[in-house]
This record gives structure tokens, C-alpha cells and sequence, in this order.
């Protein structure tokens, strides 16, 4: 299909629903307008991925004045576990009452949590800022995508979402970094401090300048109330279980088994629930839209393998390679680049040609090839290996990320795209969750393993060093123990890259079932052709399941 020819089937497939509010909503907005509120969105999207990593470095220092090792846990835990079960909501409810007012609410609902953590004098104190900073996070990510889709249409959206993606990706690879530099410098509550006019500014775009249609609906919508409770407990269940497996309880213990067991019951429940309400939180109806399952589907393998590998590979080469924290930081930067670089690229790409299947499945195929040779590294390679195959990885993330959200979006009227967005979301946050637990319970059980086996029993030094096996520690180690103590790590670690390479393949051919349907060209139009999903999808109903398939 030529691009003139696809601009004019975008055109002629434009969806009636949503877009009158659509049509007026850009036309309200100049485009200085337009980029300022970009601007205040991608502030927003940054402050929510920088707050997933930030205090990765930061924690054996917090939790040391405030005396809290035995909750250290939850400073993590209690922000991913409110953020990720609020996505759903957030995505849902400004559907219904519309995107601004709730942006607005999360925005400040965000900084009140950043307050409280940087004033914290203790743990509790602490980890209730990380709740509140999670509930306003869930909704940065979900409406900052959401607000795009309504105010820019889908062909010239990619640029848009390159950005996004970008700066998701560079502010949760640089997490760990700046957190080591704000501790080691002006102290650890400036990784707090930071957020506030951050929020400041995302807050003043959102309220002056943000200008979108008012929701109208024939009648009052009615709340999901218990979907979104569900969500909540399967949210519950699945973090507790991602994070005390392996580490605080073995994987057999009731402990886990009784969570494991709660979040497949709850998932039921809440499957069951949807398929029978007026309005419910996730519709079942989008997983009759090809595009929306195979899109979610392969995210979710996509965040298994980005944030397992991201979690670990800055630790990796402080070990293995002896370097300092600020260091192992600035060797991944080259990962962020490649990131920055290719998801801005091909955003432009697509926005001017508007193709874009080939692109996330080129994407997994380049992150699954650089998994394989990360997988062959060794202790003696010089440091610029890792560096490059980090290299590789980023621009498969670059090629995909951003990519399959823009496909889904693609798919729906704008009067359900938050709903879709914050699905989409909602379950590539699962994936990363799985991926940083799972695969750190693997690592952590095999590096257990090979210690036991390699060190000498008697060797000075040796004892206890699977407890102390910090960079310094082990550098002071005599030769011998050392050397068995860094080729315990590598091979405790490396391996496990290739057993993540299926998840990319098999993503990899989902993604060549994808329908590439023409991007819209105007705001509030749904990119598809009349013959499949129309205007049923609005409806975002259980009961208009089988109306929206293709």
C-alpha cells in the first residue's frame, strides 16, 4: 500500500464515535499548545519511571538512618503494587468523566506522596509516601499515553510516542544512577525533593493548557467497583508472591502456595465479574481486537525480558568487572542512547510513512539476538563487550516498546483508548514484575548454589560470603577465592539470559499476526477499516464481546 493511498483509507475509516469531540478538542489546541502539554506529559510519564529505580542505590543508606532493614522491602513493593493496580482504574474512570480532571488529580496526589517520603522519620512514614507516590503513578503512565491519543491523531502519534517511550526507558535505566548520585551528594530525600517541580510543571500545563472535550454521557456510568477490587487483590497476591519467593519464603512454602492459589482465584473471580457488569474496569471485548491481545501478549514477554535483565546487568558488572556504582551506571548509558536514538527515530519514521508492523518484530528479534551473546559472556571479556550487547538490547526496546501501545490505540475510538491503554499497561507491568522477581529468584538460588560448591570450605575469607558479596567485599578476597566468587556470579547469572530468548522469539512471531490497519489521520478517528471492529467498541461492555471481533 502506497502512503497516499493509506492516508486515504485512514481517512475513510474514521470512526464517528469520538470523534466530534475529537475534531474539537484539536482544534481548541494551537500546536505551541499542543507541544507545551507534551511537555507536561512526558514530566509526568519521567517522574513515574524514575520513582520504579531511583532508590535501588539509595536504599542501604534510608534504611540505615531510619533503621527499617526489616521493611526495606516495602519501600519498592508498596510502589509498584499501588501503581500497578490503580492502571486499570485510572484508565477506566477517565473514559467515563473524562481524562484532565483525573491527570490533575493524580499529579497532585503524586507530589502529596513525594512530600510525606521526603519529610519521613521512620519507615512507616517512608513507605506510606511510596503508597501515595504508587497511587498517583498508576495514573501518570495511563493518562499521559490516554491524553496523547486525544489530542494528536495515530498517524502522527509515533513521534509522540518514540519521545515517551525514550524517556520511559532512559529514566528507568538511569534510576539506579542518579539515586547513587543524590545519596552520595546533597543526600537521599532529594530524590524525593526532585519530584516537586517536576510536578509543579506538569501540574500548570495540565490546568492552563490541557484543553479536552467534556465527557457526555446519556446516563450516569456506573462505577466496577468490585473488578477494581479484584484487581486489587490479584495485584496483591501476584507482587507478594513475585517478591517473597526465593527470598523470604521457597517457593513451596504455604506462604506462596496460599498466594499463588489466591491470585489464580481472584483472576476467575474477576474474569467471571466483568463478563456480567455495565462498565467494567477491563473489558472482555478487548481481547476480541486481534491486535490488542497479540500487542499484550508479546509486551508482556518483552517486560519480562527488559526489566529482568535491567535489574540485574548494573550489579553484574560491579562484580564481575570491578566497578564502582557511578560507573556501572554511565556502562549502561550506551543502552540508554540506543534507546533514545532508535524510538525517536522510528516514531518520526512511522509518523511520515505510517508503516510500523515490521518494526516491533524486528525489535524482539534484535533484543532476543542480543540476549543470546549476553548470554555467552565471560569474567575475562573486556568491559566494551557487555557494553555493546546492553547497546544492542536498547535498540531492540526502542524498535518495540512504544510501538505496540500505539498499535493498540490504533484499534479503539478515542472514548475507549484510556481503557485500552491502561489494559495494555496493566499486564506489561505484570510482565516486568515477574520478570525482576522470577528471574532474581533464580539467579540469587544458582549463585547460592555455586558459592557452596566453589569456595573453598576452610579459605580465609570465604565465610559468610554469600551474605557479604558486595563489590568491595569481594575485591579484598584472596585470588583464588575471588576468582571462584566472580565466576560463581557470572555463571549464576549469565545463563539465564538465553532462557528468557524463547519468550522474545516466541513474541517475535505473535507479532507477525498482527493486522497492520492504517493510522488515523485525525484526531478522534479509529484507524480500521468498516469490516472489522466499528463502533461496538466504544461500548467497552462485556456484552459487546462478540460484536468487536474481527
Amino acid at each position: 500500500m502506497t502512503d497516499d493511498t493509506a492516508v486515504a483509507a485512514a481517512e475513510d475509516s474514521g470512526s464517528a464515535i469520538g470523534a466530534d469531540a475529537g475534531e474539537d478538542s484539536a482544534e481548541s489546541m494551537s500546536r505551541g499548545a499542543v507541544l507545551w502539554v507534551f511537555v507536561g506529559l512526558l514530566v509526568a510519564m519521567f517522574m513515574f519511571s524514575l520513582n520504579q529505580t531511583v532508590l535501588a542505590t539509595a536504599l542501604p543508606t534510608i534504611v540505615g538512618e531510619l533503621d527499617g532493614w526489616d521493611s526495606m522491602l516495602w519501600v519498592s513493593t508498596a510502589f509498584m503494587l499501588a501503581s500497578t493496580a490503580t492502571m486499570p482504574a485510572y484508565g477506566k474512570i477517565g473514559d467515563l468523566f473524562g481524562r484532565k480532571p483525573l491527570f490533575i488529580v493524580a499529579i497532585s496526589v503524586f507530589i502529596l506522596g513525594s512530600v510525606i517520603a521526603l519529610f519521613a522519620d521512620s519507615m512507616a512514614m517512608l513507605i506510606t509516601g511510596r503508597v501515595f507516590q504508587g497511587l498517583g503513578g498508576g495514573g501518570l503512565m495511563t493518562l499521559s499515553q490516554a491524553i496523547i491519543a486525544t489530542i494528536v491523531p495515530a498517524r502522527s502519534r509515533g513521534k509522540y510516542m518514540g519521545i515517551m517511550g525514550s524517556a520511559f526507558a532512559v529514566s528507568s535505566v538511569a534510576g539506579p544512577l542518579l539515586g547513587g548520585w543524590i545519596t552520595e551528594g546533597p543526600g537521599w530525600r532529594w530524590a524525593f525533593a526532585i519530584n516537586l517541580p517536576l510536578g509543579a510543571l506538569a501540574l500548570l500545563t495540565a490546568v492552563f493548557l490541557l484543553k479536552l472535550p467534556h465527557q457526555k454521557a446519556a446516563q450516569r456510568p456506573h462505577i466496577d467497583g468490585g473488578g477494581m477490587m479484584l484487581i486489587v487483590v490479584f495485584t496483591t497476591c501476584l507482587v507478594l508472591l513475585s517478591a517473597w519467593g526465593g527470598h523470604q519464603y521457597a517457593w513451596t512454602d504455604p506462604v506462596i502456595i496460599g498466594l499463588g492459589a489466591a491470585s489464580l482465584i481472584s483472576a476467575a473471580v474477576f474474569v467471571f465479574v466483568e463478563c456480567r457488569v455495565t462498565e467494567p474496569i477491563v473489558p472482555m471485548s478487548l481481547f476480541a481486537d486481534r491486535n490488542f491481545t497479540l500487542c499484550t501478549i508479546a509486551g508482556v514477554f518483552i517486560g519480562v525480558a527488559m526489566f529482568g535483565v535491567l535489574s540485574y546487568m548494573p550489579t553484574y558488572l560491579q562484580m564481575v568487572h570491578g566497578v564502582e556504582a557511578a560507573r556501572a551506571g554511565l556502562m549502561m548509558t550506551p543502552m540508554m542512547g540506543c534507546v533514545l536514538i532508535v524510538s525517536t527515530s522510528i516514531g518520526f519514521v512511522v509518523s511520515r510513512w505510517g508503516r510500523y508492523k515490521i518494526y516491533p518484530i524486528i525489535g524482539a528479534v534484535v533484543m532476543g539476538t542480543a540476549l543470546f551473546f549476553m548470554s555467552r559472556m565471560h569474567p575475562d571479556d573486556p568491559a566494551v563487550i557487555p557494553i555493546a550487547e546492553l547497546a544492542m538490547l536498547g535498540a531492540g526496546i526502542g524498535l518495540s516498546m512504544q510501538l505496540l501501545v500505539l498499535i493498540v490505540q490504533n484499534s479503539f475510538p478515542v472514548s475507549m483508548v484510556g481503557t485500552a491503554t491502561a489494559s495494555n499497561n496493566f499486564f506489561r507491568q505484570i510482565g516486568a514484575t515477574l520478570g525482576m522477581s522470577v528471574i532474581g529468584s533464580v539467579f540469587t538460588a544458582r549463585l547460592m548454589a555455586n558459592l557452596a560448591e566453589s569456595l573453598p570450605v576452610k579459605a580465609k575469607g570465604a565465610a559468610d560470603a554469600s551474605a557479604q558479596l558486595t563489590p568491595a567485599k569481594a575485591a579484598e578476597l584472596p585470588a583464588p577465592v575471588h576468582d571462584a566468587v566472580i565466576a560463581s556470579y557470572n555463571d549464576a547469572l549469565v545463563p539465564i539470559f538465553l532462557w528468557v530468548v524463547p519468550l522474545l522469539a516466541i513474541a517475535a512471531v505473535i507479532l507477525l499476526f498482527v493486522k497492520e490497519i492504517p493510522l488515523a489521520t485525525r484526531v478522534g478517528q479509529q484507524g480500521k477499516t468498516r469490516t472489522t471492529l466499528g463502533d461496538s467498541a466504544e461500548v467497552g461492555s462485556a456484552s459487546s464481546a462478540s460484536a468487536g471481533a474481527h
